[in-house]
């Protein structure tokens, strides 16, 4: 609600594939610039801004790369693409926010903006026939940077199996990815007492933000096959 008409957000959506071929959603966080919204970040931490949307790099990317070896997939590339300003239309601190499937979301940090987006883009993803593999790419939140450093994306897996595949997969490449738990007992710092959940954590002293964002996406996914990517992008200068 803050960025100015000419910066309207979007939601792309590209299909490719054979309808019958299994079907393999990615969705990518594409915030543009994000400078906070009014729990505004200081001047150093808005300087690298422009790469929050990393994650819609990454599903591009890999959709190109999918569609280049013709791979037998029904594949689907949603790209929630938006920016993060602020103006006096802009969203607060305090304000509850509807998802496409009505879930709504009190605003405790302006600055926890992408997995916003991002929800209503998984609400989609899960509409008029669940995918059998659905992928979220994000640059969302730097608690994963602070547990794993820069140059190790953290991952969250809903299925023992895919995750396994994945921990074998990216330790062949020499290109690690590290699960994080997807710990229930963190959900109670996202409970509200106004909205159906809180779109950050509060009163936990920061603690275990990356886990608390995923879960949060996890409440607008259906059953499926559900792998999320984080903190995606080192950007040197």
């Amino acid at each position: 609600r803050a960025a100015a008409p000419r910066h309207a957000p979007r939601l792309l959506d590209l299909q490719w594939g054979r309808a019958e071929d299994p079907k393999v959603t990615l969705v990518g966080k594409g915030v543009c610039f994000d400078s906070g919204g009014l729990d505004i970040k200081p001047a150093s931490g808005m300087r690298t801004m422009k790469k929050d949307m990393g994650g819609a790099a990454q599903v591009l990317g890999l959709a190109h790369m999918v569609m280049s070896a013709k791979l037998p997939v029904r594949l689907r590339v949603l790209i929630p693409a938006v920016e993060n300003a602020v103006s006096g239309e802009a969203f607060r601190p305090g304000d509850i926010l509807t998802a496409r499937n009505g879930l709504t979301s009190e605003i405790s940090n302006t600055d926890a903006e992408g997995r916003l987006v991002l929800a209503d883009a998984l609400v989609a993803a899960c509409e008029a026939g669940s995918p059998d593999l659905l992928v979220d790419c994000a640059t969302l939140t730097g608690a994963g940077r602070v547990a794993l450093g820069a140059d190790v994306p953290a991952v969250f897996v809903n299925d023992e199996q895919i995750a396994a595949q994945l921990a074998e997969l990216s330790a062949a490449e020499d290109d690690l990815v590290w699960r994080l738990p997807l710990y229930r007992a963190y959900a109670k710092s996202i409970q509200s007492r106004i909205a159906d959940v809180k779109n950050a954590a509060e009163g936990d002293g920061g603690y275990g933000g990356a886990i608390t964002a995923a879960l949060y996406l996890e409440k607008f996914v259906k059953e499926v096959l559900f792998l999320a990517l984080c903190s995606l992008m080192r950007l040197h200068l």
